[in-house]
């Protein structure tokens, strides 16, 4: 039996081969201020039962979206998935074989990720799309840069994108992340009174590399409007929509009105909001941009037999070797989770996706027609059409507004001076299928409670 490690005591030699005499040479670059020099105030080692009982309780302090009455969305949404998603997506064929780098053993998963895509470029009407991003604001960052890489060479204005001034800030700071250091300048295109796009502010994007924008925007306004956009732009212009996937239900998809690409997120099918992740993006485009566009591509063919195959395709092998030269950083993707969510999309079929948007549009509505009947309470687009999400403006503060209804109970959206610091009265509404007349009734008679405290 060997009573130590082979390399046990060795570690002056290592040092000496560095050129140093101690161990606190080794971290003598770190600022003596934020050293540690005490252990850390870790509790004595617990046995396996008073751990699980600790977890227990510490998870029981948390409150879910599905403990009360919930109003926040702000991008994510608490929505109702089908138990079989979970039953089939667990299953072991799948749970083990993630992204196959060998794709011939792995056939059913790459079948279930062809059908995804399908599924996905029927949804938004472009004839592309890959399996999968991150979430939404990666997708977004990649299908701009990725129109960069496409247009930059004849662009008029070249390295050059317009943004919508309604991206909300978490998205933004994604995207100027990506484009930063690849020194692309982002110019504002800006919105009405209404929260509708200024087409006429949309004109100077001409001849841009890219435009970006988002349908509903993140205040939920449906923007009509945003058809015209293509004409305005042109051609030589990429036309980006960020989606809420669950309103193409009942909106046309941006690719029937020109959008080049199409991203969103996915989570509304086949997972929860899960605090902000796991989840998954959705990327989607026309046949231009293929070449260049990030992740991987599922694609169908034929074996040497005559039967039918799946393989990975159109996927650079600098994505995965050769990284200096990728055309995107994510060589991977969400491939679990859009199994979910094409399971979902499955089940609900074209019917199905219809009965969920009306479902949720006909929440919104509501829920804006009870608000809106409070005294004090205001619409901060009232002209406007919305879907999923709408911003009211109270009188006072939003954040008290929002403690005011914690405290009765009901989660109660999102406070928008978190977003836009002149916005800090207003809160941004969000409803889902699941949102109740119950529901709507605690948000309406807790929000009315507190405006009575506060005006008297």
């Amino acid at each position: 039996m060997v009573d130590q490690l082979p390399n046990a005591g060795r570690e002056h030699e290592m040092l000496e081969a560095m050129g140093m005499s101690s161990m606190d040479d080794l971290f003598s670059n770190i600022p003596v201020g934020i050293r540690r020099a005490e252990p850390l105030p870790l509790p004595d080692p617990q046995s396996e039962e008073e751990i699980w009982a600790d977890a227990q309780r510490i998870l029981g302090s948390n409150v879910s979206l599905d403990d009360r009455p919930s109003f926040l969305s702000a991008g994510l949404s608490r929505n109702f998935v089908p138990s079989v998603v979970g039953m089939l997506a667990t299953r072991g064929e799948f749970l083990t074989s993630y992204t196959p780098y060998q794709p011939e053993v792995s056939q059913g998963m790459l079948q279930a990720m062809w059908e995804f895509q399908t599924m996905i470029c029927e949804l938004v009407d472009l004839p592309i799309s890959n399996v999968s991003m991150y979430d939404a604001s990666t997708a977004a960052a990649e299908a701009i840069t990725c129109a960069v890489r496409v247009n930059n060479r004849k662009a008029l204005q070249k390295d050059i994108v317009y943004i919508s001034s309604l991206v909300p800030p978490h998205r933004m700071s994604v995207i100027r992340n990506y484009t930063i250091g690849a020194g692309i300048e982002i110019r504002t295109i800006e919105h009405d009174d209404s929260g509708n796009l200024l087409l006429s502010s949309a004109e100077s994007a001409t001849g841009s590399c890219a435009v970006y924008v988002e349908q509903p925007n993140s205040l939920g306004i449906v923007d009509i409007g945003l058809t015209e956009l293509k004409s305005i732009i042109g051609d030589e212009t990429s036309l980006i929509v960020g989606i809420d996937a669950v309103s193409l239900g009942v909106l046309e998809p941006p690719g029937k009105w020109g959008a080049d690409m199409v991203v969103g997120e996915g989570q509304p099918f086949g997972i929860g909001p899960t605090f902000g992740g796991p989840i998954y993006g959705i990327f989607a485009c026309s046949e231009k941009y293929l070449r260049q566009m990030p992740g991987r591509v599922v694609g169908q063919s034929w074996d040497t037999e005559g039967s039918l195959a799946f393989t990975l395709t159109l996927s650079t092998r600098e994505q995965h070797i050769r990284r200096h030269r990728a055309t995107s950083n994510i060589c991977s993707n969400e491939t679990l989770i859009a199994l979910m969510g094409a399971i979902h999309m499955s089940l609900l079929g074209p019917e199905g996706l219809e009965r969920l948007a009306l479902r949720v549009a006909a929440s919104t509505e509501a829920t804006k027609r009870s608000i809106s009947r409070i005294n004090s309470v205001e619409l901060v687009n009232p002209e406007s059409s919305n879907f999923r999400e709408f911003a009211i403006r109270v009188p006072g503060s939003a954040s008290d507004a929002l403690l005011h209804l914690d405290s009765n109970g009901v989660i109660g959206g999102l406070d928008l001076g978190m977003w836009w610091e002149g916005m800090s009265d207003c809160i941004l509404v969000g409803v889902d299928e699941r949102t109740s007349e119950d529901d709507i009734a605690a948000l309406h008679d807790g929000l009315r409670g507190w405006i009575e405290e506060v005006c008297g």
